[in-house]
């Protein structure tokens, strides 16, 4: 039966990167505008790190720690001492853009791509860090980057520009970390479906599951592209989805209390974090950053 419950009460500004960890079994979330990292573990325990900039997303390390997507760059955060440092410079700083959403491969590199902070100008890139902190453009002309992931093989990447409303697949190289072949995967507009599309994953029957913010829903696609399921949430923020929990099978969504254009969200549970139980299906280990 499906149920969703809310996991934390607090009010994120931007909520977002829902990120279970099945080494520590602990739940992982940003707040974009808080800015700062949460992590909520089985008993209950909350810790959180405040960050010196607006983060886009985060993945935690092999070596311990974290590397965020922050304004400014790739840094790393060290959970022992709170200590932000930075790792590479994706860009020249612009204080039109930062990094946003972000997620590591199979290899263990981390692919993130910038926003337009006025999520109107096709001006921002995405790019891959390498383990040696090396960062590479992998594309550009993108207004708003949200939801990386990654097919079961690791051969087809999975990339939204949220502000265009398109979800893009291309052919992933995945000794090189190199891409090709950009194509159309899902359109929103052509779909008539009503929001847009934010975060996302893929879960262990290689279907993508994307959340619609300002709509409210979770969508899942099959490799094909053909919608396979709808999921209504309790609030129309939601921005991104996570497989969590001892067995993978629980959906983490996070949402946003900010205002949007000057509009508050209805909701009052906007910015909580979701749990949503029976959906059926479960997710795949979330890699760590190789460096």
């Amino acid at each position: 039966m499906l149920r969703i419950e809310v996991v934390n009460p607090d009010r994120d500004q931007l909520g977002e990167g829902p990120l279970w960890d099945v080494t520590e079994q602990a739940l992982y979330w940003i707040d974009s505008y808080g800015p700062a990292v949460h992590r909520l573990e089985t008993s209950g325990r909350r810790t959180s790190w405040p960050l010196p900039e607006h983060v886009g997303s985060i993945a935690l390390r092999l070596g311990g720690g974290a590397v965020c997507s922050l304004q400014s760059g790739f840094h790393a955060l060290d959970f022992e001492t709170g200590a932000v440092t930075l790792l590479a410079q994706a860009s020249p700083p612009n204080p039109r853009t930062r990094i946003n959403d972000g997620k590591v491969d199979r290899q263990g590199r981390f692919v993130a791509g910038a926003m337009d902070y006025e999520e109107r100008d096709p001006i921002c890139t995405l790019y891959r860090l390498d383990a040696d902190a090396r960062v590479t453009q992998l594309d550009d002309g993108i207004v708003c980057s949200n939801g990386p992931c990654w097919s079961l093989d690791g051969t087809t990447l999975y990339f939204a520009d949220t502000s265009k409303r398109l979800i893009y697949a291309y052919d992933y190289e995945t000794a090189t970390g190199s891409v090709s072949n950009r194509r159309i995967f899902v359109d929103f507009a052509a779909m008539e479906f009503p929001g847009f599309p934010d975060g996302a994953t893929v879960d262990a029957e290689d279907c993508l599951w994307s959340c619609e913010v300002y709509r409210g829903r979770l969508l899942r696609f099959r490799p094909d592209g053909t919608l396979d399921r709808v999921v209504g949430l309790p609030v129309e923020s939601a921005t991104s989805i996570m497989f969590g929990g001892p067995d993978l099978d629980i959906a983490y969504v996070t949402s946003m209390a900010r205002e949007v254009r000057g509009v508050p969200p209805r909701e009052a549970e906007a910015g909580m974090l979701f749990a949503v139980h029976g959906l059926g299906v479960r997710g795949v280990p979330e890699p760590r950053f190789a460096g």
